[in-house]
């Protein structure tokens, strides 16, 4: 089901500091910088039924037009840029690929489940309040509808001269079952440091050994599976002279256990706010889980000091 792409809301801007703009367009979104085509959100994607057909924002550019997401690498076709998503839920896969089996290592299974974009309500296409909010349902490998999802999408901050732009990203899933789900991870399920869950970014492969930093100096090591206010990623460009920052934060319903992080710099770049990295979330019939995430694209590689003080700045 497909809901009708709603008439788009465009204030006067007159006065107004520069802000993103997005155009709606059939299969997804496009959001601009000036002449900078900052973020496409692919909804309605053609994608193979065993990658979990599901929306993702790729390509991901920081404002000199750098690239900051990967899109179908070689190792795991199901990593597509920016996305939402779920390895284990109640015995299906939302994620893409194989299932991880205690005992068996990673398995191809017939449960790989899709998530179907529904519709947009709340368009701002310009001004200072750009953003859509979407309504989504996670549909099961047995075609039976799981979870029903809110999304919003927002760009409240363009800064020039400091080089960065802002994406604010929630989400509230509810249980539509009928019965409980359990959403879980390889974690969970016995492969440890495998908290793969939640809003995954796939960086370039370029980024393959950039640094991490978070809260208190960690790094991917010593990071993965542990709690921190917040992430940042660096990576040298492949497309254009230097290289960016990503800086990640992110929240949960108090329901849920704290946001833990899976986050790698080699074999390959990922980072993600994992909601059940190794405890189970059991969500009963009509339940909901809310999560919160701010990413924020910068256009340089920022130092670990001045990273931070950013990030106290920008804390949602």
């Amino acid at each position: 089901m497909r809901v009708p792409i709603p008439q788009t809301t465009e204030p006067d801007t007159a006065g107004m500091a520069e802000n993103p703009t997005l155009d709606i367009r059939p299969d997804d979104v496009v959001v601009t910088a000036g002449d900078i085509e900052i973020g496409r959100y692919v909804f309605a994607p053609d994608a193979p039924a065993v990658e979990s057909p599901k929306p993702y924002w790729h390509p991901l550019r920081a404002l000199d037009g750098g690239l900051v997401t990967g899109y179908r690498p070689w190792d795991h076709r199901w990593h597509k840029g920016l996305q939402m998503t779920w390895t284990h839920v109640s015995g299906d896969n939302f994620w893409g690929g194989p299932s991880f089996v205690q005992g068996e290592g990673y398995v191809w299974l017939d449960n790989v489940g899709r998530i179907r974009h529904d519709g947009f309500s709340e368009v701002v296409a310009s001004g200072p309040d750009v953003g859509m909010s979407e309504q989504l349902t996670w549909i099961a490998a047995s075609g039976q509808e799981w979870l029903s999802e809110t999304r919003t999408h927002r760009f409240p901050i363009l800064d020039r001269e400091r080089g960065y732009w802002v994406l604010d990203f929630a989400t509230t899933l509810r249980n539509i079952r009928g019965a409980d789900l359990h959403l879980g991870s390889p974690t969970t399920a016995g492969r440890p440091a495998a908290g793969y869950t939640g809003l995954f970014l796939r960086m370039p492969r370029a980024w393959t050994g950039g640094e991490v930093i978070a809260a208190g100096d960690r790094t991917a090591g010593d990071l993965m599976g542990r709690a921190a206010d917040w992430v940042g990623f660096t990576g040298q460009h492949d497309d254009v002279d230097g290289g960016a920052t990503v800086l990640a934060f992110a929240g949960t319903s108090s329901a849920a256990p704290a946001i833990r992080w899976f986050v790698r710099s080699e074999p390959i770049p990922v980072l993600a706010p994992s909601p059940s990295f190794d405890q189970e979330i059991v969500l009963r019939d009509g339940e909901e889980l809310a999560l919160t995430h701010r990413h924020v694209f910068l256009d340089r590689v920022w130092r670990a000091a001045e990273l931070a003080e950013l990030a106290e700045e920008l804390h949602p």
